[in-house]
């Protein structure tokens, strides 16, 4: 089994359960690992023969201008979601970090999961 992974990157979008946290962008930063086979891709040389981590970033990118969560949870299943079913991947690994949520801590948030 082969891995895609996107490392620390930065969203901004509305997450929060808190009044403050609702009133306006905040960064959120995803780490993910994509379960795959790279070798028809490795052989062909061709984007459309692996998981293009362009798309799945723009992806994401559009999830989170599109959408108000109040749980980092929340994303974070849709993010696995939409990996598995329109990116087709076996599984994925997803690390939600919400760097300004605890004022004493570098971040606080989820890792999950998730198979096909």
């Amino acid at each position: 089994m082969d891995i895609v992974f996107i490392n620390q990157l930065k969203l901004n979008t509305i997450i929060g359960i808190h009044d403050w946290e609702r009133e306006k962008e905040q960064p959120i930063m995803l780490d993910i690992e994509i379960g795959c086979s790279i070798k028809s891709a490795a052989h062909s040389d061709n984007i459309d023969d692996c998981i293009d981590y362009f798309s799945v970033c723009e992806r994401m990118k559009s999830l989170a201008e599109t959408h108000q969560y109040q749980l980092v949870e929340s994303f974070a299943e849709e993010v696995s979601r939409i990996i598995l079913q329109e990116f087709m991947a076996r599984w994925v690994r997803v690390k939600l970090n919400k760097p300004d949520a605890v004022n004493e801590a570098n971040g606080v948030g989820v890792i999950i999961e998730r198979k096909r």
